[in-house]
């Protein structure tokens, strides 16, 4: 018996249907791709929220035995840090809340390269132990006003220094560095909402905010300027 062949030919796929094939591909990875990112910095994120959650609530505790006012608006001879802190000592206004901050290891993002854990809050302790600048004009009566938060600001694209910060409401400011990442990013996701920081506000609430709302923020304080101490 001689054997059947079949008289259908096979086709080998067509140019065209290849690059098909590979733009499928390549958009499905471009999707799937945040998806398949490491959980490590989802994690940091929250342990940067919940310490500036930790230092808001420090803030309250240490108002209420100074008649309802921050340490940087209590002088020093009476307990407060309101003279160091105008010069842009960060770490003094820290250090007079230190019996109601749990460790100094909360005043550390997880992900700043820039800073390094402190043991305590006396020997050594520095602005180099510190993540979050703290806002000079925050007060029990104005809400929105910037108490902490992030750091890593930058004005015209040019990294904030050390020390006092004087922003005004048309400041040019965003974030310096990806610090943080929003997941929801892409590729073709403009410059001003991959980057994202954390600002603890006066009422105590900490919002995320891209470069972009960051801007809003600044505007929704009510302050002409709003003076913060960058460690």
């Amino acid at each position: 018996m001689k054997p059947r062949f079949s008289n259908q030919q096979s086709h080998a796929m067509t140019l065209t249907e290849m690059l098909v094939v590979i733009v499928v591909l390549a958009l499905l990875v471009v999707v799937l791709l945040p998806a398949l990112r490491p959980h490590t910095e989802p994690v940091h994120r929250s342990y940067c929220v919940n310490n500036l959650k930790e230092i808001g609530l420090s803030y309250y505790i240490w108002s209420e035995d100074h008649q309802s006012k921050f340490p940087m608006q209590v002088s020093v001879t009476n307990g407060g840090a309101m003279e160091l802190i105008a010069t842009g000592n960060v770490a003094a206004c820290f250090q007079v809340m230190s019996n109601d901050l749990s460790t100094p290891i909360i005043l550390i993002c997880p992900q700043d390269t820039n800073h390094f854990f402190a043991t305590n809050f006396s020997t050594g302790f520095s602005a180099k132990n510190i993540s979050y600048f703290v806002g000079l004009d925050a007060n029990t009566n104005s809400p929105q006003a910037f108490l902490s938060g992030d750091d890593n600001f930058a004005i015209s694209g040019a990294p904030v220094k050390s020390g006092l910060l004087k922003l005004l409401t048309n400041s040019p400011i965003a974030w310096n560095n990806p610090r943080h990442t929003s997941y929801k990013s892409h590729f073709w996701t403009p410059a001003n909402y991959k980057s994202v920081g954390y600002i603890n506000f006066a009422d105590g609430s900490v919002q995320e905010a891209t470069s972009y709302e960051l801007d809003d923020y600044l505007h929704q304080t009510g302050l002409a300027t709003n003076r913060l101490a960058i460690p």
